[in-house]
């Protein structure tokens, strides 16, 4: 039997988000953000969701080994390692593999030029990331045009895409410094294609500027997290209307009585008020259910609500079912989606554990069983 703490991932609600993505956004192409295995949702099966019903034009990835495994699977769709990659090894894998790097100053791009070369490659695309903020990774905007003209002259490499990225696009409270950074990457254009000549691709829209920034939508826009169905912050714009992309359910596996004044789990941290029964479900942090929902978080059974119960331990979390319970070993637990009238999202769990809706979902392990619908 396979294990019984499953995370499905619901492939129409992310191809549905994406239609809206592409609705609101008009003409622009959109690059579908699948690094960390796609937030959590499983990169290869939204990867290949996306290529088969082109719902993207552009996949995004963090490390050349993820660009690879899409490979493997047999994706074809144009990937863009969306940050810096160092060592001449790393750079050849990339290449081999036909990924588009990111280069943000002259090592990067003189790497790059060589390995190119080794390998028998002329104009191999790459973006220049600049930083107009987010102070992250990125040339200086000033010193953008040199670099870019540098590449243009370069026969092994082809100045494709010129980006940044907004590090507040999704508060209302980040507007003047979002506008700012926008003047400033369109400033930072003009310079560049003086310099060198055309740039075929400029994109700076992450969610949070898809929702609420249209000037920043450019050439092509890169959705993260709205894609899986999460706004990148409660007080984002919801100008598309999101769907969940992702479940995530158990079973119960054990129910006993508890009496009143008796202690629940390690530490002892919850005390019974009254007779009751406690079930036991096969999830805990090692799946990636946080020790943070300990006495805080829940769970749904048949369209009802039961808290849980004591601290979340490793491999198993207790639930209260109060002193008459109507459910027993292996019914289905909803530990994150919905169930009858009530629904328990992604955005609820992160706001127990202090945290964002990114983190939620890239929590979940690898042993937690995989379904893609």
């Amino acid at each position: 039997m396979s294990y019984p703490t499953t995370a499905h991932t619901l492939l129409d609600h992310i191809e549905a988000n994406l239609r809206g993505v592409r609705a609101r956004v008009g003409d622009r192409q959109v690059l579908a953000a699948v690094k960390a295995n796609a937030y959590g949702h499983g990169a290869a099966a939204v990867a290949a969701m996306i290529e088969q019903r082109q719902a993207a034009d552009w996949l995004g990835v963090a490390t050349v080994d993820e660009g690879r495994q899409l490979r493997r699977a047999g994706i074809g769709l144009p990937i863009l390692k969306l940050s810096p990659t160092r060592g001449l090894d790393e750079v050849g894998r990339a290449l081999i593999s036909a990924l588009t790097l990111t280069v943000v100053d002259e090592a990067s791009v003189e790497e790059t030029s060589r390995v190119a070369e080794q390998v028998g490659l002329t104009g191999v695309s790459v973006h220049l990331k600049v930083d107009t903020g987010m102070r992250r990774a990125g040339i200086e905007p000033a010193a953008a045009p040199a670099l870019a003209a540098r590449i243009a002259s370069d026969p092994h490499l082809h100045l494709q895409g010129l980006f940044s990225h907004l590090p507040i696009s999704d508060t209302p409270d980040g507007v003047d410094f979002t506008r700012a950074q926008t003047e400033l990457f369109r400033t930072t254009i003009a310079a560049v294609e003086d310099a060198a000549g055309r740039v075929e691709i400029k994109h700076l829209a992450n969610s949070g500027a898809v929702l609420g920034h249209p000037d920043t939508w450019f050439d092509l826009v890169r959705p993260g997290i709205m894609i899986y169905g999460s706004l990148p912050d409660p007080q984002a714009e919801r100008s598309v209307e999101l769907r969940p992309g992702l479940a995530l359910t158990t079973e119960i596996s054990f129910v006993k009585p508890v009496a009143a004044g008796e202690t629940v789990s390690y530490g002892r941290t919850w005390t019974a008020p009254r007779d009751t029964w406690i079930a036991t479900i096969p999830v805990g942090y090692g799946d990636g259910y946080s020790r943070l929902l300990s006495n805080r978080g829940r769970v749904l059974i048949d369209g009802m609500s039961y808290p849980i119960v004591g601290r979340v331990c490793m491999d198993q979390t207790m639930i209260d079912l109060g002193p008459e319970p109507n459910v027993g070993v292996g019914d289905g637990v909803v530990l994150i989606g919905r169930s009858g009238d009530q629904e328990i999202t992604v955005a609820e769990v992160a706001e127990l554990m202090g945290t964002i809706p990114y983190e939620v979902t890239c929590l979940i392990t690898g042993r937690v069983t995989r379904d893609y619908r």
